[in-house]
């Protein structure tokens, strides 16, 4: 081979094009492992990234109330002198169950890093749980995959109002409830978290419409849910803060009591 290269100028070529390729393929090859070991860094780095952006979402803040003076306090502000109501901590998922009636998800954050019980909890593709427990590092999550979970939404073009639950059967599916039959419900119709929930920032992706059946003995239409979100792959999500968290429950179980 080295003489046949060396002979003319023809196999020089044809060899030094074959060469090219083999070095190539085993560089690409190189690369393809190194991203492959890399991708537990990308993914933390791409969530804290996402993290950052979602700060600055202006669904986050809340304009000033003009006809007020406003006075120094603890609250996160922007340039524009807007409030900022949610914030957003990344964190990585360890512990997750979908087989179950009740099912929950470990996340390696806790206490020390900013969480607390009654926190949301998103991923990229849409709702995930709410947060149950928090020890120092870790925090466990109601899925929303669990019978007793329950969540505000609503159908976004209608903005008509409901609540999200699952029945304990498909992981994939969800039931959304109490949409009056008033509303004008298509299939693939995008079902999104309202704007009554204390722990959800509205406008976060449940799911699509998949089938819909109306209740004879009621005037409610009982609603089908491709969830958006597979929990079977989680691997990073965000703890969602609410700044109004505390103040919004105390004052609704206020109301709770007084109706008693």
């Amino acid at each position: 081979m080295l003489l046949l290269s060396k002979s003319s100028k023809t196999h020089e070529a044809f060899f030094a094009l074959y060469n090219n390729e083999v070095v190539g393929s085993i560089d690409k090859t190189q690369s393809n492992l190194f991203e492959y070991f890399h991708l537990r860094e990308v993914n933390q780095q791409l969530a804290a990234e996402n993290s950052r952006l979602r700060f600055e979402l202006a669904t986050n803040k809340i304009a000033p109330d003009s006809t007020v003076k406003n006075i120094a306090d603890s609250s996160i502000r922007d340039t524009s002198n807007r409030y900022r109501k949610y914030t957003y901590l990344p964190a990585r998922v360890v512990g997750n169950t979908i087989t179950l009636q009740n099912n929950f998800i470990t996340l390696e954050r806790g206490s020390l890093q900013g969480v607390q019980v009654g926190m949301s909890v998103i991923s990229p593709q849409g709702v995930v749980g709410v947060v149950l427990f928090v020890s120092n590092n870790y925090s466990i999550v109601m899925s929303v995959l669990n019978r007793n979970s329950r969540i505000s939404a609503m159908l976004k073009k209608d903005k008509n109002a409901g609540s999200v639950e699952w029945s304990g059967e498909n992981p994939t599916i969800l039931t959304l409830k109490n949409i009056t039959k008033g509303a004008k419900v298509y299939i693939g119709d995008t079902v999104i978290t309202s704007s009554y929930s204390a722990n959800f920032p509205s406008h976060i992706m449940i799911g699509t419409v998949q089938e819909k059946s109306a209740d004879p003995a009621s005037n409610f239409y009982t609603l089908k849910v491709k969830a958006s979100t597979n929990f079977s792959s989680l691997q990073y999500v965000y703890v969602v803060k609410n700044t109004y968290f505390e103040e919004q429950k105390i004052l609704e179980q206020k109301e709770l009591k007084a109706n008693e």
